[in-house]
């Protein structure tokens, strides 16, 4: 029997709205044929930035967006994305592609993208192949707001007023395609960046350590000890659900390949909590966020496509990826301060697919509208008693929950069922308060492998669910399976 005990009247932590951000990296089509259109494109747009993106972006209420990488941030050097266009020069993409960049999307318009959406900009700045001077004025000429040589240029290059950018993320995957260094040495590197990194005014910058990669808590450990906690706010964490390499069909798979992609999303929990009882020791007032900026599901590029666009389809499986990995921030809130989701538009995991002037919403961003109820809201703590799933000789959980309580009192309950074909029957014990209504919603398909396409953009979205039956202080209801569903009390 499947039971949640809900304690509606208890919590005291905030779900941070930024555990819903987003990731837009110079990869493939995510920023060209992405966000930016250009000023003479026939494709309605604002400044060049599409006015389609923006109008789906904004439904999700997208609370933050990072940018320019991702390994692309290592090589990217800031001062060639500014000034006309015209004259901007141009360089290579080494890591995707191989394809000219001609730096036409440079601090400006990633700005003018996050102005539009109402969203905090995150900066990840070169650590890799930049120097302390490259990243200290970068910072002065976002953020200084009087008399100074790089405040002057910006103004000279049309922005009057400082943008004041607060997340500022100090080199990328250092470990790797940011400079293959050892945890000990970035350390150090760190320190001596962070250090130019200055504060002009408020906001104070909240500056992210390039953290590790998967399960290596040594590095975890190596930045805690090495780095004084007064000079980071926080530490990063990559994971994609994959079995490396990629070799996987997005949509072309069976009961197999969805439990294995269902098994792969649920470790995030235990890195999560590996990571955050290293930070824990070292930091026990939490102090220090746990910054997730790169996760999702990667998979073989879609067939015919440049293998270095990273370019896939988007399926019901990766809405409940989504929805597993949400609920699993939620629930570690206390040290998980902030998401990005790889990558926004046209990447693995993206919430959203162009094609010329088309635009489709994957199953991914419905999942992320769906959850939206939880930014900014009070983590109620629960207790779930689930069935397992079990497929050959392994199991896991059949359910996964998270569930929160807004500033109206409304509370919130996401539910997913991992299972493939069997549908989950739950009892929810209601304590602590009396609710008079249940309304719900849910995405689900009989087929696995369902997704959305240009021609048929719609075949995936959510749906009004009303199986949830309020009897007294408990609630029945039958979640299908392979579905995902997000429960409103009031």
């Amino acid at each position: 029997m499947n039971e949640l005990i809900l304690n509606a009247d208890q919590g005291n932590t905030q779900i941070s709205r930024h555990i819903y951000g987003h990731f837009a990296e110079h990869l493939g089509r995510c920023i060209y044929g992405g966000f930016w259109a250009g000023d003479d494109a026939s494709i309605p747009n604002a400044r060049g930035i599409r006015s389609d993106v923006i109008a789906a972006l904004k439904e999700l209420q997208i609370p933050n967006l990072r940018w320019p990488g991702g390994c692309f941030a290592d090589e990217y050097h800031w001062r060639d994305g500014i000034g006309s266009r015209e004259t901007r020069p141009s360089m290579i993409n080494t890591h995707w592609g191989g394809v000219t960049e001609n730096n036409h999307f440079g601090t400006h318009e990633f700005l003018d993208v996050c102005e539009q959406l109402d969203c905090e900009p995150y900066i990840c700045g070169n650590v890799g192949s930049g120097t302390v001077q490259e990243m200290a004025e970068w910072v002065e000429y976002l953020n200084f707001d009087g008399v100074s040589p790089r405040a002057d240029e910006r103004r000279t290059n049309g922005r009057e007023k400082a943008w004041k950018v607060k997340y500022f993320g100090v080199g990328n995957e250092n470990w790797g395609c940011g400079g293959n260094m050892r945890a000990e040495f970035y350390a150090d590197q760190y320190r001596r960046y962070a250090t130019y990194c200055r504060n002009y005014g408020d906001p104070a910058l909240y500056k992210i350590a390039g953290g590790p990669n998967v399960d290596d808590y040594h590095w975890t450990e190596t930045l805690m000890k090495n780095v004084p906690l007064h000079m980071m706010q926080g530490i990063s964490l990559h994971y994609y659900a994959t079995d490396w390499p990629p070799v996987l069909s997005a949509t072309d798979f069976g009961e197999d390949k969805w439990f294995r992609q269902m098994e792969l999303a649920l470790r995030m929990d235990t890195l999560l909590t590996k990571h955050g009882a290293i930070m824990d020791f070292h930091d026990p007032q939490r102090r220090i966020g746990l910054i997730v900026d790169e996760w999702g599901a990667w998979y073989a590029v879609e067939p015919g496509t440049n293998p270095g666009f990273l370019y896939q389809q988007n399926s019901l499986r990766d809405a409940l990826i989504a929805g597993l990995t949400l609920n699993i921030f939620n629930n570690h809130a206390h040290r998980v301060h902030m998401a990005n989701l790889a990558q926004t538009i046209n990447v693995l995991q993206s919430v959203l697919l162009t094609d010329g002037p088309r635009l489709v919403k994957t199953p991914t961003f419905h999942i992320f509208e769906m959850y939206k109820v939880h930014q900014d809201a009070t983590l109620i703590p629960v207790t779930l008693k689930t069935s397992d799933y079990t497929f050959g000789d392994k199991k896991i959980p059949a359910l996964s929950v998270s569930a929160s309580r807004n500033s109206d009192g409304v509370v919130h309950i996401s539910l997913c069922n991992t299972h493939a074909t069997e549908a989950q029957s739950l009892t929810i014990r209601l304590r602590g308060n009396a609710f008079q209504t249940v309304t719900g919603r849910i995405l689900t398909s009989d087929a696995l492998t369902a997704h959305n396409t240009f021609d048929n953009p719609d075949a995936l979205t959510p749906r009004d669910f009303s199986e949830a039956q309020l009897s007294d202080s408990d609630i029945i209801v039958e979640i299908p399976a392979h579905s995902v569903v997000t429960l409103s009390l009031s």
